[in-house]
């Protein structure tokens, strides 16, 4: 369960500091719910190849 919560918190920080990082830089701006389904989807990728090996 603190897995899946850490996820979650670590998302929505990505998710601000990549929102941040575009406003600063003038380049379009994702959605919140963009970089999060992103996110998620890489890091649960990631931990499959780990369960792999």
């Amino acid at each position: 369960m603190e897995g899946i919560i850490a996820l979650v918190v670590t998302a929505l920080l990505c998710g601000f500091a990549v929102r941040w990082a575009a406003q600063r830089l003038r380049l379009p701006v994702p959605t919140y719910i963009a970089v999060f389904v992103v996110f998620v989807l890489v890091t649960l990728a990631l931990f499959g190849r780990q369960l792999d090996s």
